[in-house]
C-alpha cells in the first residue's frame, strides 16, 4: 500500500502473547505499516484509549490469560471510540464453531496459525483499505466543515452512547457548554473571514486541551461548543472547564470591542449527572444552558456549573 507524501503509514495493533508471533507480524507488517504491540488484553485497552495513537487496525490472538481475545473484541466493538477499528482474529483454533464465533464478535476476517505471510499481508491491506475509505465518509458526514472538529450530529450520537453506558457503569458524566463571549460583535468589525479563522483557532485549542482520549468537544452551533466527559465527576469538569477557559484566553486573540477582556474570550456552562439520577440526555443539555446563562449574565468569561436536577 504507497503511502502519500507526509501522510502516516497505517496502524497495526498486534495483541498477542506469544513472542515467536510478535515477532513474525512485526518482521513481516514494518516498513508499509506500523506496527504497535499489546502483550495482553489490559495492555491493548491502554493502547486503544491513548489521545496519541489512532489504530486502523487490529491482529488479536484469542487465546490469552486473565481476558481472552472475545472478551477483549466484544469490549472494543462497545465503545464508540474503538468500535469501527476493524478486528482481525489470528489464532490456534481451527474449528468451524471457533471461526462463527470470531465473527459473530465484531470479527472481519479469522485467519489461523501458523501464519502464511502472503495471505496475512493481503488480508491485512484488504481491511486497511476498507477502513480508510470508511473513515473518509465518515469524516465527511461527522465533522464540522469550518473547524474540523465533529459536528451537532455527532455530538448528539456520541452524547446518547455516553448516556447508555453510565447507567451499566453508574459513573459520572458531565457536559460543557461554550460560547465565544461577543462573537456578533467581533463578525461585525473584524469581518466575517477573520471571524470563521478565530472560530477554527478555539476549535483547536479545546480539542488539543482536552485531557484524554475519551473526551469529547464538537461545534455545537454558530459560536458555540459542546464538551462530554465520561466518568467526570462536578470537581473534575470544573477543573477541565478552568484549563479551557485559560487555553482560549492564551490564544491572545485580539477582540477590543468585547465587553469583557481585549482579546476572545469565553463562557462556560457545566453540568454533571451520575446514575441513577439520569432521565433523558436532553435534560442534561438543558441544565449545562442554564449554566452557560449564568456564566454569560454574570459578565462573560467565566464558569458557572448547576447540578443535574
Amino acid at each position: 500500500m504507497e503511502q502519500a507524501k507526509g501522510h502516516r503509514r497505517p496502524t497495526i495493533l498486534i495483541v498477542d502473547d506469544e513472542k515467536t508471533n510478535i515477532d513474525v507480524l512485526v518482521n513481516l507488517l514494518n516498513g508499509e505499516f506500523r506496527a504497535i504491540i499489546a502483550k495482553n488484553a489490559e495492555q491493548a485497552l491502554k493502547r486503544l484509549e491513548s489521545k496519541d495513537e489512532k489504530i486502523d487496525l487490529i491482529l488479536l490472538d484469542i487465546l490469552m490469560p486473565e481476558m481472552d481475545g472475545y472478551e477483549l473484541s466484544r469490549r472494543v466493538k462497545n465503545n464508540i471510540l474503538t468500535r469501527n477499528i476493524p478486528i482481525m482474529f489470528i489464532t490456534a483454533l481451527s474449528m468451524v464453531e471457533d471461526e462463527v464465533k470470531g465473527f459473530e464478535m465484531g470479527a472481519v476476517d479469522y485467519i489461523t496459525k501458523p501464519f502464511v505471510a502472503p495471505i496475512v499481508l493481503a488480508r491485512v491491506r484488504t481491511h486497511v483499505e476498507l477502513k480508510l475509505k470508511r473513515d473518509l465518509c465518515e469524516i465527511l458526514a461527522m465533522e464540522d466543515s469550518l473547524t474540523g472538529i465533529p459536528n451537532r450530529r455527532k455530538f448528539d450520537e456520541f452524547l446518547e452512547f455516553q448516556w447508555s453506558a453510565i447507567q451499566r457503569r453508574k459513573s459520572p458524566l458531565s457536559l460543557m457548554l461554550i460560547d465565544v463571549d461577543y462573537f456578533k460583535k467581533y463578525n461585525d468589525n473584524y469581518g466575517h473571514a477573520a471571524g470563521d479563522d478565530c472560530l477554527r483557532k478555539v476549535a483547536r485549542m479545546l480539542k488539543s486541551s482536552m485531557p484524554r482520549a475519551m473526551d469529547f468537544v464538537a461545534r455545537y452551533g454558530g459560536e458555540e461548543f459542546a464538551c462530554i466527559l465520561p466518568d467526570t465527576g462536578q470537581a473534575g469538569a470544573v477543573e477541565v472547564a478552568k484549563r479551557l477557559l485559560n487555553a482560549v484566553s492564551s490564544l491572545q486573540i485580539p477582540h477590543e470591542f468585547s465587553d469583557s477582556a481585549n482579546h476572545i474570550t469565553v463562557s462556560i456552562g457545566v453540568s454533571t449527572v451520575t446514575p441513577p439520577e439520569a432521565g433523558a440526555a436532553s435534560d442534561l443539555i438543558e441544565t449545562a444552558d442554564l449554566a452557560l446563562y449564568e456564566s454569560k449574565a454574570s459578565g462573560r468569561n467565566q464558569i458557572s456549573f448547576i447540578a443535574y436536577q
